[in-house]
């Protein structure tokens, strides 16, 4: 994660109180990402495994760091987007994404399908195809990735595990942006029309310029005295 060491924190208290003096020395930028994150050991699935622990601010530790951190292993990832309602779950196993989704029933990965006998098992309301199920009962989501990962790890996260923990803590940089190129929209509407439109990064750049010209142009307000007089002598006249 190409994290700078930042000493160690006792529980979760000394994680968090890490992490707020971070924020205040960053002048409590909003758009800054960088983060603290706290690394632990916990007993797993065939021996120890490393609980990480990070207020990232957004939607968890997914990307080329954790495929590269995967190699050779397995590492098993979910967050929650503080209030709002964006909940991610991403397994990778030996350098290969192999399932994420947000919503169960909206699987992607090189192996989507693999985990639907666990996601059933936990409590997902899945068909056996891994359709959403209507007629089952729903679950709290966020247990049931909780449930979801233990299957996956070996490992129960509780509250005691948590606070007692002893984090080796890291100061994880922002990521640079990736390079894109243009942007693409497809939908299907619930009728089934679909709209489909590309523009490249040129035309958004275009775009931005000349709206941005436009809303820092001057604005001109013209009066014709002769028109305003003909409608004042008409309404008159009427």
């Amino acid at each position: 994660m190409e994290a700078e060491p930042h000493g160690t924190g006792e529980g979760t208290a000394g994680l968090i109180e890490a992490d707020d003096a971070h924020r205040a020395e960053v002048d409590y930028d909003y758009w800054d990402e960088s983060y603290v994150a706290g690394a632990s050991s916990a007993p797993g699935e065939d021996g120890d495994w490393t609980l990480v622990l990070g207020f990232d601010g957004g939607l968890g530790i997914a990307g080329a760091c954790v495929a590269t951190l995967s190699q050779g292993g397995r590492v098993v990832s979910h967050s929650t987007n503080g209030g709002k309602p964006i909940h991610l779950f991403h397994w990778f196993e030996d350098g290969e994404l192999r399932t994420t989704f947000e919503g169960p029933s909206s699987r992607v990965g090189n192996t989507p399908d693999e985990l639907i006998p666990l996601l059933r098992e936990v409590g997902f309301p899945l068909t056996p195809e891994g359709e959403h199920d209507d007629s089952a009962p729903d679950v709290d989501r966020k247990a049931a990735v909780l449930a979801l990962a233990e299957r996956l790890t070996g490992i129960r996260v509780t509250e005691s595990l948590l606070q007692d923990a002893v984090y080796e803590l890291g100061l994880v940089p922002e990521q640079p942006a990736e390079e894109w190129t243009g942007v693409v929209i497809d939908i299907t509407d619930a009728h089934g029309e679909r709209m489909y439109r590309e523009w490249t990064y040129e035309e958004i750049a275009t775009a931005s310029d000349r709206a941005r010209a436009e809303a820092n142009a001057p604005v001109v307000i013209t009066y014709n005295e002769p028109l305003a007089m003909d409608r004042s002598e008409r309404e008159t006249g009427e």
